[in-house]
């Protein structure tokens, strides 16, 4: 079965829980205000709630507080998602997608290093590419 895919909102509070490795309510309340966005204390809680019914946090009570926990693994969860955004949006094609992203903004010289290694890699014959060793976070 796949793994149940967040919402918008729902990611949001995912980004801090991975940026963090855990975070009480008030935590994530004050981390989303600090991008711009004001929501109420009650309504993170009852998003948390919800996210925990559908199996992407979990929580343990310390004092009064409750602390969360992710349960999903950010770089499948934001693979998944990438996947998704490309097959709905651009039917799958990649090149489309790259041209429409890269025209969209000015690529930084270090962003243009990465995709230029990538591209290399992507490149390699598959019995030539060396196997990757324990999980990524």
């Amino acid at each position: 079965m796949d793994d149940p895919q967040p919402t918008e909102r729902e990611l949001e509070a995912l980004k801090v829980l991975w940026q963090q490795d855990e975070a009480t309510v008030r935590q994530i309340c004050d981390e989303i205000a600090a991008t711009g966005e004001e929501l109420a204390y009650t309504t993170v809680l009852s998003l948390l709630q919800v996210m925990e019914q559908k199996g992407l946090v979990s929580h343990r009570r310390e004092g009064k507080a409750y602390v969360y926990l992710p349960l999903l693994e950010k770089e499948k969860t934001l693979r998944q998602l990438a996947s998704g955004f490309l097959e709905r949006v651009f039917d799958g094609s990649l090149d489309e997608y790259l041209v429409h992203a890269l025209g969209s903004r000015r690529v930084s010289k270090t962003e243009l290093q990465l995709l230029e290694t990538m591209i290399a890699e992507a490149k390699r014959p598959a019995s030539r590419k060396p196997r990757s060793k324990g999980k990524q976070k």
